[in-house]
């Protein structure tokens, strides 16, 4: 018999239910609620350390996090033909020149398609 002082593993619950150890620890974190990240996870009295605290590394500053979140966002709000003008122009380097021959525009028309998609980026994460 299993002792009753401590949670089973998720070993022993997939034994007893008979499925894989994989699917039933999925099943677990799926079933884990939401955490913000401005919940406090310790308060001194004084000064509380917040999620977000935990979450930053040496690379990205919460800031720069909160700001690739937006972006990601923003550009999920970009029309097709923006969305690729960006990409090529900013993911994969490409001059407005070779879009413009890519697609069967003029460059006149790639500069002012990616300007605007620019200001509604810049609008969109505001």
């Amino acid at each position: 018999m299993r002792d009753m002082s401590r949670e089973a593993t998720v070993k022993e619950i997939s034994e007893r239910l008979g499925e894989n150890e994989r699917d039933v620890g999925i099943a677990l974190e799926a079933i884990v609620e939401p955490v913000s990240l401005y919940e406090s996870v310790y308060n001194d009295g004084e000064d509380s350390v917040y999620v977000i605290d935990k979450l930053t590394d040496n690379e990205d500053t919460a800031e720069e996090w909160i700001e690739n979140i937006s972006l990601k966002d923003a550009l999920k709000r970009l029309n097709s033909r923006e969305m690729s003008i960006i990409n090529q122009r900013f993911y994969k380097g490409k001059t407005q020149m070779e879009i413009a021959e890519e697609i069967g525009i003029s460059q006149a028309q790639v500069s002012r398609l990616e300007k605007n998609a620019i200001e509604k980026l810049k609008k969109y994460m505001m």
